[in-house]
């Protein structure tokens, strides 16, 4: 059972909600903890097909907890080499937290409501598809604690926007409101508030969990490597992909769907 989270699931559709609200749903050892181990398991349940993130309480997440780091993330050796090897350890740890979200075997659908704050950005950049309610705001907030921000953000963020406005927001720390994250295509939607924005998350994860996990599988995996590899690399991928994959029943079954005119059923992947 997981402590900085609650999971439910239906039609699919795994909701992970972080449920830390007295503490601004902030990023303590559990969450580094759990979080990539929930990640794992999706992975290895074939009936989940999509996730969505959402956030309990007044904010989405005030990111990484301060109180927890200050003690955890010192020095912890008196040779100063063996304790700056340690501190990369620890920061590749938490960097694997938001790479195992990006490497998710399904689509991540994050719904976001008010502040979404430092490690907050890492995760919902690292997610497929980001709604926003109205009071939502996003904030690199690393510079101004006098961090260079390094668990995903200054990584990913570059691919979901133009690089002047990645390194204004990086070098300010100011807020990304909620109107402009939508005008620059950061949010794919923008919901009136905290409640509408997680029932769209879910509505439009249902949809994605109707389609062929195969493909949708498959689908991610070539928008991945086609974002971090060259396009003919890319090009590659998805014609491996497609002479492995598509003599499977899954289009068969579309296309008998689409001439029937009735929803098309697919088999979950093999456990």
């Amino acid at each position: 059972m997981a402590s900085s989270f609650s999971v439910t699931t239906d039609q699919g559709v795994a909701h992970l909600e972080l449920n830390r609200p007295e503490r601004l749903n902030s990023m303590d050892e559990a969450f580094w903890n759990e979080l990539p181990a929930f990640f794992t398991a999706v992975n290895d349940q074939p009936e989940i097909r999509a996730v969505v993130v959402s956030g309990q309480g007044r904010h989405f997440s005030a990111g990484l907890d301060l109180d927890w780091a200050g003690t955890t993330l010192a020095p912890g050796h008196p040779d100063e080499g063996r304790a700056r090897e340690q501190l990369l350890r620890r920061i590749r740890r938490m960097q694997h937290c938001f790479t195992a979200v990006d490497q998710c075997r399904v689509p991540v659908i994050a719904a976001v409501h008010g502040g979404c704050i430092g490690g907050g950005v890492d995760f919902v950049t690292a997610c497929d598809i980001r709604l926003g309610s109205a009071d939502c705001f996003f904030t690199i907030h690393e510079v101004n604690i006098a961090i260079v921000a390094d668990v995903g953000t200054l990584q990913r963020l570059p691919h979901l926007l133009g690089q002047g406005l990645v390194r204004e927001l990086a070098f300010t720390g100011r807020r990304f409101l909620a109107d402009e994250a939508l005008s620059h295509g950061f949010l794919n939607r923008l919901l009136p508030d905290r409640d509408s924005t997680i029932a769209a998350a879910l509505a439009m994860a249902t949809d994605i969990a109707t389609k062929s996990p195969l493909v949708i599988t498959g689908i991610k995996q070539v928008l991945n490597r086609g974002r971090d590899q060259s396009i003919a690399d890319g090009l590659e991928q998805v014609a491996l992909w497609n002479a492995a994959m598509l003599p499977g029943d899954d289009i068969g079954r579309a296309i008998a769907a689409q001439a029937a005119r009735h929803p098309a059923s697919f088999h979950d992947l093999a456990p």
